[in-house]
């Protein structure tokens, strides 16, 4: 008996053992699915909350307005609250929902000239090109073009500085008196021609008299000369033919200085210019002579000048 316990106890506590890891086990797997559970009644709680409030609500970011309340929204932060640039995004956004519309073409001209208020230059000659490009048979077609050569104007810089900008903006200019000549625009696009030919101007005439102080005569000459050729309708032109009399004289080409001084005196007969000239070539003992063959002659007479 005593050996038959002894030999049950072990199989008794072995059940037992058994019993009890499969408990642990079950345990275990009980807790784990509890602690599941609670996982998912929070995300639950978060799907009917704020989470799930993103995958239900409505996307409110873009609201489809009427094309000419938007527009005379753009007028009116334009013209009331003097606000171009938040005027130019109202007008862009009529183009944007409205693209095919009669207001989204009077909006990209508009937005053309907030930009332009704005001083956003580049904002500008963009739209306006655009709208030029688009809408070449407009009325307004000259308006936008003159706005490109507006915006180049005025941003030409100093004459101490690089010219690109001044002949883009003569190009653009130019643009508007070939294309529209008749237009109330092209009027105010030869008064501003003629300032940025001035500039051009004022930069060979800036770097001429540098090369005169260094005694680079040619060099000087060089630059004068386009000044007489190019731009003899600036104000500059009387102050080019005396220096280049006093060029001329001073490599020793007389010939051309009693032209220049010639020329001079006879467009220019109350400069002081000429009177510098006229005392110059007297100091050599010459007597201004216009020669007809030369170029200086020939670019006052090519221009009516002469």
């Amino acid at each position: 008996m005593s050996a038959q316990r002894m030999t049950l106890e072990p199989r008794k506590s072995s059940g037992l053992s058994s019993g009890i890891f499969c408990l642990h086990r079950a345990g275990r797997s009980l807790r784990l699915a509890a602690g599941l559970i609670a996982l998912t009644v929070p995300l639950s709680g978060c799907g009917t909350g704020s989470l799930w409030d993103k995958f239900t609500a409505k996307d409110d970011t873009f609201v489809e307005e009427p094309a000419d309340k938007l527009y005379n929204e753009g007028l009116y932060l334009m013209n009331q609250r003097k606000d171009s640039k938040a005027a130019s995004k109202k007008f862009e956004e009529v183009d944007r929902q409205h693209p095919y519309s009669d207001y989204a073409r009077k909006s990209l001209l508009m937005s053309a000239y907030s930009f332009y208020t704005a001083g956003d230059y580049d904002g500008c000659i963009g739209a306006a090109t655009r709208y030029v490009t688009l809408h070449p048979g407009s009325p307004d077609a000259s308006y936008a073009q003159y706005l490109i050569a507006a915006s180049h104007y005025d941003q030409i810089p100093d004459i101490s500085r690089d010219q690109g900008r001044t002949e883009k903006a003569i190009a653009a200019l130019e643009e508007v008196i070939r294309k529209y000549p008749t237009s109330e625009y092209a009027t105010s696009a030869k008064a501003k021609l003629e300032g940025a030919r001035d500039q051009l101007a004022g930069k060979e005439m800036d770097v001429g008299r540098y090369y005169m102080k260094k005694r680079d005569y040619t060099a000087a000459i060089n630059r004068f000369k386009t000044v007489v050729t190019r731009y003899q309708t600036t104000r500059h032109v009387e102050e080019a033919l005396f220096r280049l009399t006093e060029g001329y004289i001073a490599i020793g080409i007389t010939g051309e200085a009693q032209t220049a001084a010639a020329v001079l005196g006879h467009n220019f007969p109350d400069s002081r210019w000429y009177k510098d000239a006229y005392n110059l070539v007297k100091s050599g003992g010459l007597e201004p002579s216009e020669n007809q063959g030369s170029y200086i002659s020939r670019a006052f007479k090519k221009m009516g000048l002469g």
